[in-house]
C-alpha cells in the first residue's frame, strides 16, 4: 500500500502537495452527497454518513451499496451546521443491531435517537427508531454533532453552545442546560439513561447527563484505540482552534469556553480562576485561512508504524491536514484543497479523511522504513523476447503481491497469495507506455518499479 511513485502520480493527479513526504491521502470512493461522519460496525463495511439524512455502505473494495443502509431525510432538517450530523455503533452491535444518530429534527432541535438493523444486515429498519435524549437549538449554528462510545461503554455526546457568536446565553457554562457539553449516558440502562456515576447527578442545580462543561462546538472527537485517551477539537470562535486530550475516566472537567478561548482569556466576567479550567494540549490560529478545526483520530492502524501514536485533525477552511504527537506539537503535514468534514477508522484501525466534497480518502505513508526497504529492494524485471513475457524476479524474500498500473491511475493487473521467486505474465495483454508496479514480500516490504513496455 505503500507505493511512494503511484501515489505521487496520484497526488499531482488530485491535485494534492505534501508539505511532508512520508503522508499523503488516497481517494478511496467518491459520490458521497455532503458526507460528515464515518464508522465502521466491528467489520469491514464503512458507513458514510451524508448530510442530508442518509446513511450509506462503502465496501472494502471501494463500491457503494445502491440501496442505503437508512434514510431519515423525510425527518431531517438540513443545511448550513445542521443535518444528520453523527452515527456511533453499540459495542454489542453484532448481538443487538442497535445504533444511534444525532440529528436536527423539523424544529431545528437536536435529537439523540436509537435504530435497530432489519433481518438485512445492509438495510436499518427507519420504522425502528428510539427517541433517547433532545434538547432545543437557540441558534442554526454550533449544534455539536458527534457522538462516541467509549471504553466504559457509555455514549458520550457532543453540543455546542447553542449558537450565534461569543456565547451570549452563556450556556457552555451553566449546568443547567445541556448546550456546550459533554454528555454521557448509559444506553443499556432504563430511560432517562443516567449512569450513576456521572460527576453531576447530585447537583440539585446541574442536569445529570452532563459528562464536562466548557465547549464551544466541539464537532468532533474520538477515543484512542490503544490508551483510551479523550481527545475533543473544538471550534474556535474568531482567533484559535484547540486541541484538548484528557484520561477518558478524568471528571469533572470544564473546558473553559466562554472565558477562554483555547489559552488566551475571551470573556471572563463570572469566571473562576484560571485553575478550574483545562487548557487545550494544542493550537493554532487564524493566520493563512484557517478557520475551522476538524477533529480526527490517533492513528493506531497496522500497516503504518511510522504514524502509530499521531493525532490527525485538519482545517476545513484550508484543506490542510495536521498531526499532534505524543508530546503535543503540532505539525502540518499535508496541504489539500478539500473540505475536511471528518475522519474515521476502519475495523482495523487505519484513517480515513471524509471530503464534504465527496471523496472518502485513505491516510496513507509514503516512505518505507529502513527494515521494509531491505526487505523489498530485491526486485528486477524484464521482457523475454523469446517468449513475450513480462518477467519479475525477487533475490530475496519470495513474492506475494503485485498489482500494475497504468500512469493514469487505472489497475490492470492484481494479483495475491503468490509466494514465489518468480512471476511471469503475458506482455500481449498490455498496451506499449509506462506503468507502475507494485511488489509486496511475504514479509510485507513493498518496491515500486517503473515498466516501459
Amino acid at each position: 500500500m505503500k507505493m511512494t511513485t503511484y501515489f505521487c502520480a496520484l497526488a499531482l493527479f488530485f491535485g494534492f502537495s505534501a508539505q511532508a513526504q512520508d503522508i499523503d491521502v488516497e481517494l478511496f470512493a467518491s459520490g458521497f452527497n455532503s458526507p460528515v461522519d464515518l464508522q465502521n460496525a466491528g467489520d469491514e463495511r464503512l458507513f458514510v454518513v451524508e448530510q442530508g439524512g442518509v446513511i450509506r455502505i462503502l465496501n472494502p473494495d471501494g463500491t457503494i451499496n445502491p440501496t442505503p443502509f437508512l434514510n431519515i431525510d423525510p425527518i431531517v432538517n438540513s443545511g448550513g451546521e445542521r443535518g444528520l450530523l453523527g452515527l456511533a455503533f453499540h459495542p454489542d452491535y453484532a448481538t443487538n443491531g442497535f445504533f444511534y444518530v444525532y440529528y436536527t429534527d423539523l424544529s431545528n432541535d437536536t435529537q439523540i435517537s436509537r435504530f435497530s438493523v432489519s433481518s438485512d444486515p445492509d438495510v436499518a429498519d427507519p420504522g425502528s427508531e428510539l427517541q433517547m435524549l433532545a434538547f432545543e437549538q437557540p441558534f442554526t449554528n454550533h449544534n455539536g454533532g458527534c457522538l462516541q462510545f467509549g471504553p466504559d461503554g457509555m455514549l458520550y455526546i457532543a453540543s455546542g453552545d447553542g449558537g450565534s457568536a461569543g456565547d451570549p446565553g452563556n450556556r457552555s457554562q451553566n449546568l443547567g442546560t445541556l448546550l456546550g457539553k459533554l454528555l454521557r449516558l448509559d444506553v443499556d440502562a432504563p430511560a432517562p439513561y443516567i449512569p450513576a456515576d456521572n460527576p453531576y447527578v447530585s447537583d440539585s442545580a446541574a442536569l445529570d447527563e452532563i459528562w464536562a462543561p466548557g465547549l464551544r462546538n466541539p464537532w468532533r472527537f474520538s477515543f484512542d484505540a490503544s490508551t483510551g485517551d479523550l481527545w475533543i477539537a473544538d471550534v474556535g470562535q474568531g482567533s484559535r482552534e484547540e486541541i484538548n486530550r484528557v484520561s477518558s475516566t478524568a471528571a469533572p472537567i470544564n473546558y473553559g469556553w466562554r472565558c477562554y478561548e483555547g489559552n488566551a482569556p475571551f470573556n471572563t466576567s463570572g469566571c473562576a480562576s484560571a485553575d478550574n479550567y483545562e487548557f487545550p494540549v494544542a493550537e493554532y490560529t487564524h493566520g493563512s485561512g484557517r478557520c475551522s478545526i476538524t477533529g480526527g483520530y490517533v492513528y493506531r492502524g497496522t500497516e503504518y508504524a511510522s504514524l502509530d501514536g499521531l493525532y490527525f485533525f485538519a482545517d476545513i477552511c484550508t484543506g490542510e491536514i495536521g498531526t499532534v504527537d505524543s508530546s503535543d506539537n503540532l505539525t502540518w503535514v499535508l496541504d489539500t484543497t478539500q473540505p475536511w468534514s471528518s475522519f474515521g477508522e476502519d475495523v482495523n484501525n487505519e484513517l480515513y479523511a471524509v471530503s464534504l466534497g465527496g471523496g472518502i480518502y485513505r491516510i496513507v505513508d509514503l516512505l518505507l522504513d529502513v527494515e521494509e526497504q531491505v526487505a523489498a529492494n530485491a526486485f528486477t524485471w524484464y521482457v523475454d523476447q523469446t517468449t513475450d513475457q513480462l518477467i519479475f524476479k525477487s533475490t530475496g524474500n519470495s513474492l506475494q503481491s503485485i498489482a500494475l498500473f497504468t500512469i493514469n491511475g487505472a489497475k490492470v493487473l492484481d494479483l495475491d497469495n503468490l509466494d514465489t521467486q518468480e512471476l511471469s505474465v503475458s506482455k500481449s495483454a498490455y498496451a506499449s507506455g509506462l506503468y507502475i508496479a507494485q511488489l509486496t514480500t511475504v514479509s510485507g516490504g513493498v518496491q515500486t518499479l517503473k515498466i516501459v513496455l
